[in-house]
């Protein structure tokens, strides 16, 4: 999944200290999907899957409700490798533009290769639409059958969950048809305008992603200098920015209303099938919780920090005691492998190939998409890893979240492609675990009381960063979609709405600098996927809970985690946590994760005695 790019590295330290300094930073090896872009081998894929969508379409279409249970298993069968051919393709253009979005011809091949698939695969659209014409007795009846595809009926009651909202098959196939120039297209206008954006840091020309992380250095005049380059490049994009935006949440309120969505959230919570009321629980549960957690923190941080007010650029600056160093590759790797480790060795048995076999793209180059993220491509093949690592501490940190997405997305390749994929409330679980995991591990092995200090506040930061203000990102969303439905949006509008959840969120700690109201601008996640970074905040809050029960009763605690990660997306939510003893539809449920944070806080409070 992806992860916003709230503590990447900074390209300039690196350069300072020397990349040698970091090692061998390994690239991806992407010959496991293809060897090439005109391989022999993509173009066999891309007739296969031609085929494969026309006799599809041709054996099928018309004939679904009187399919006996063996004919839908044989048909579903065929469904889903249309899915893995068409996966192995897009995964494999999308993989060599992230790691060069600037670059004309894979930009070209992506675009091309996009446009194809959606003009083969067109054929197909009547498939979901006429699966959910079935009357519910022949579908019940269908898949209990011993001889039918039982095991697949998860994916197709998520499938059905859209039967209120399907519209008719002409406007379904316009809508596939036109979405290579809707909101993809606008998406790729986001990509390539902010990989493209430079800035000026006293007389020196920054990329967004070592920009942004100047907001983490140990020299206040550097921060300070970062934010104000920020606010200056985003502030001349603030146009074309809210322009992207105004266009995205317009075209998303027509399809929308076409589909009698009760609100724009509900799209994202049917396709995470979870219930908006556990979304509003956790929602609730977070905004209640801010005087607790952020408000105190920031308000403790700007004493460490001998500030009045904390400004922006402080909100993520190292604590004065913290000492800046630089963690080589091999160093990292071992952190988190010997964190996995310890919790049990088949989980760094699982990390070690992303390592060894090219699964890991890890150096900032130009033109590289900025962030982190674990993409699994496809169930027959293996997850690919990106970073932008450049040896800070926290850096470990996103190692160790992304392995966790990767180790999730292989063991739930067992479940097959259209059962592996875990919705995005659970796809957080194993990512944040694994970050739980490396900083206990790290903390435990701290006996230094500044550093100890040091690394708790970094965790805090974390965690607020992961549950604070990815709910007030959340919040920022449902008030700008809300906004735009009266009518268009102007900067100044969407900057308003941008500040008074910062405000909210943040706290009395803070000062905000002109410019700050345009920050809006680069989060990905509102452009890409909207109401998705809600997930964040209830992985955080699950895994809290789940390492509360590990930590409470770790006899057998691995089996039951393993179950839960290779289910993929095969079980509920509440199924899944059962075992736990575990239930988010509790409003309680929430207020355990979060104590786990004013816990923290608790002892860094301690530590001021």
């Amino acid at each position: 999944m992806t992860r916003l790019p709230l503590r990447d590295s900074l390209m300039r330290d690196a350069e300072a200290s020397g990349a040698l300094a970091l090692g061998d930073l390994p690239e991806w090896d992407l010959t496991d999907l293809y060897p090439s872009p005109d391989a022999p081998e993509l173009s066999r894929d891309l007739e296969r899957l031609e085929k494969a969508c026309a006799s599809f379409a041709a054996d099928y279409e018309g004939k679904l409700a009187g399919l006996t249970p063996a004919e839908m298993l044989d048909c579903i069968r065929r469904y889903e490798e249309i899915d893995l051919i068409a996966g192995r393709i897009m995964s494999y253009a999308g993989l060599r533009y992230y790691q060069n979005t600037t670059d004309a011809a894979r930009a070209k091949t992506l675009g091309d290769l996009q446009a194809k698939i959606t003009d083969m695969t067109t054929p197909l659209v009547f498939f979901s639409l006429e699966f959910n014409r079935i009357p519910e007795d022949v579908y019940q009846a269908t898949f209990g059958a011993k001889d039918g595809p039982a095991r697949y009926k998860p994916v197709f009651d998520r499938m059905r969950a859209m039967r209120p909202y399907q519209l008719s098959d002409e406007l379904e196939k316009f809508l596939h048809d036109n979405s290579v120039v809707g909101a993809a297209a606008w998406n790729r206008l986001f990509d390539e305008t902010t990989a493209s954006l430079t800035f000026d840091v006293d007389g020196e020309e920054l990329g967004l992603e070592a920009t942004l992380n100047l907001l983490t250095d140990h020299d206040r005049s550097r921060r300070e200098a970062g934010a104000k380059a920020l606010a200056k490049v985003f502030g001349d994009n603030v146009k074309l920015f809210s322009r992207i935006h105004n266009t995205l949440a317009k075209e998303k309120a027509i399809e929308d209303k076409w589909r009698k969505m009760p609100t724009p959230q509900t799209a994202r919570h049917l396709s995470n099938h979870v219930e908006p009321e556990v979304v509003q629980a956790l929602r609730d549960a977070v905004v209640a919780a801010y005087p607790r957690l952020s408000h105190r923190y920031y308000r403790l941080k700007a004493r460490w920090l001998g500030l009045d007010k904390l400004q922006v650029w402080d909100r993520n600056a190292p604590l004065p005691q913290e000492n800046p160093r630089l963690v080589g590759w091999d160093e990292a790797r071992q952190t988190v492998l010997d964190a996995y480790a310890g919790f049990d060795p088949e989980l760094a048995e699982l990390a070690q190939p992303f390592f060894e076999k090219g699964w890991i793209d890890a150096g900032v180059k130009p033109g590289k998409s900025p962030g982190a993220f674990a993409h699994p491509t496809v169930t027959d093949a293996h997850p690919y890893v990106l970073l932008n690592y450049l040896g800070k501490p926290r850096d470990v940190m996103t190692l160790a979240h992304e392995l966790g997405h990767g180790v999730h997305q292989r063991l739930a390749a067992g479940q097959g492609e259209l059962l592996s994929s875990t919705p995005l409330t659970l796809a957080e679980t194993a990512s944040v675990f694994g970050e739980m995991l490396t900083f206990r591990a790290l903390l435990a092995k701290t006996t230094d009381p500044a550093q100890r200090k040091a690394l708790l506040a970094g965790k805090v930061e974390d965690m607020i960063n992961t549950v604070v203000r990815q709910i007030a990102f959340y919040d920022f969303e449902c008030r700008l979609h809300a906004a735009r439905a009266e009518g268009e949006l102007t900067p100044d509008d969407i900057n308003a709405i941008w500040m008074s959840v910062q405000h909210e969120s943040l706290g009395d700690a803070f000062e905000f600098m002109p410019g700050y109201e345009s920050f809006w601008t680069y989060v990905p996640h509102f452009v890409h996927s909207p109401f998705y970074v809600y997930a964040y905040a209830f992985g955080d809050g699950l895994v809290n809970a789940l390492y509360a029960a590990y930590e409470a009763q770790p006899e057998g605690f691995q089996a039951k985690y393993f179950d839960m990660l290779r289910a993929g997306g095969s079980k509920h939510h509440s199924e899944l946590l059962a075992p736990f003893g575990l239930d988010a539809a509790d409003p309680a449920f929430w207020d355990k994760g979060l104590s786990m944070i004013e816990g923290f806080i608790d002892e860094l409070e301690a530590m001021e005695a």
